[in-house]
């Protein structure tokens, strides 16, 4: 079974935890990690590119340029046909939505992916509590400097903190998640992750 050490917000060691190997020793499927974050990027996109496709989206008249014949110029019927300057667009973007999904286990397996990576690299850790009194950001940055922690560090608690939560906002690389919200944009995107105690429990409850 592969161990954590569990730290205080001092950076010292108060203890273990066995963590589940189904979740941190678990095969890597960096195939499902890419089409997780494709995914979660797709349905960011706004999809509102458009262009004007049928003769009912342009001004202009119907009426036929010049006759069909006799003027030594090409045939035309309509002053708003795609080759012609301010005409229609041929096959041109439509508002539309790029947004996929994936099935409930494929997204496990890229989380338990991701999470196995993260414990090999050491990159993950997990602390006994967060506690502070008041929803100040230096506060939360004195721990974070404390447990020689990178700006880019992802906090994963299992219950909303509303003092750690509003102390996090104000620090740009900083975030902190929910359990109920673990995803694999963000933990890759944070160069270390570190959860609770309750948290760590939660996850494993959540994969398994």
């Amino acid at each position: 079974m592969p161990e954590l050490d569990i730290v205080d917000t001092e950076n010292k060691k108060v203890g273990k935890v066995e963590a589940s190997s189904n979740v941190f020793e678990a095969r890597v499927r960096d195939e499902l990690v890419q089409r997780y974050v494709t995914m979660q990027l797709a349905a960011r996109r706004g999809g509102n590119a458009a262009t004007k496709q049928n003769k009912g989206e342009l001004h202009g008249s119907n009426a036929k340029p010049w006759r069909q014949k006799g003027t030594g110029r090409a045939r035309s019927g309509n002053t708003r046909s795609p080759i012609w300057r301010g005409g229609m667009t041929v096959f041109g973007p439509s508002p539309r939505s790029y947004a996929f999904s994936l099935s409930k286990k494929s997204k496990k397996i890229a989380i338990k992916s991701v999470l196995t990576e993260r414990f090999k690299s050491q990159n993950i850790s997990v602390v006994d509590s967060i506690v502070l009194e008041q929803p100040k950001t230096k506060d939360l940055a004195a721990i974070l400097k404390k447990m020689s922690l990178p700006s880019k560090t992802l906090f994963i608690i299992s219950e909303k903190n509303q003092n750690f939560q509003l102390a996090a906002r104000n620090l740009p690389y900083t975030n902190v998640l929910l359990v109920d919200g673990l995803n694999v944009f963000d933990l890759l995107k944070h160069e270390r992750i570190v959860c609770t105690k309750d948290a760590l429990q939660k996850i494993e409850e959540r994969l398994n």
